[in-house]
């Protein structure tokens, strides 16, 4: 009989946080993002912003404005999670920025986004490892910023 009482407190305390446990549900960080899925979904688009305007001289200057500037979107991934969606800057044929245009609203995703993103402008491409906790987001970042570059090259 004298078991019976810690055995009983310590499974409600054992128990506490199944209850209180709230699993994600995909959803994604503003009520705007689900309107654009639908028209980011179908292809990548590529947007430039900036293009080099100045002829074939013959001298050899070497300005910044002389590469094009491109800002591409990539493909919205559908996940577990949520949404991802990359829009990639190129200048020239190197990623010079890159940012998340929709996420999960998920604490791992929040976490594995800067890494990515530091990855991504390290390898100057899409193939960078994944992050640990953030697998499915980190699959479809990868995704999403393939079709970006496919885009580009477009």
């Amino acid at each position: 009989m004298k078991r019976v009482i810690p055995v009983l407190v310590l499974s409600v305390a054992g128990l506490i946080p199944v209850w209180r446990y709230e699993p994600s549900i995909g959803t994604t960080t503003s009520s705007t993002s689900t309107t654009t899925t639908t028209e980011a979904v179908s292809t990548p688009t590529p947007t430039p912003t900036a293009t080099s305007s100045s002829g074939s001289s013959s001298g050899s200057s070497s300005t910044p404005s002389a590469s094009s500037k491109k800002v591409v979107q990539g493909t919205a991934i559908n996940t577990d999670k949520g949404t991802v969606q990359v829009q990639v800057t190129f200048e020239g044929d190197k990623i010079s920025s890159v940012s998340m245009l929709q996420q999960p609203d998920h604490p791992q995703t929040t976490a594995a986004v800067p890494v990515l993103i530091e990855e991504t402008l390290k390898a100057q491409s899409s193939k960078i490892d994944t992050v640990s906790g953030a697998t499915i987001t980190s699959d479809a970042y990868v995704q999403s910023l393939q079709a970006a570059i496919d885009a580009k090259g477009a």
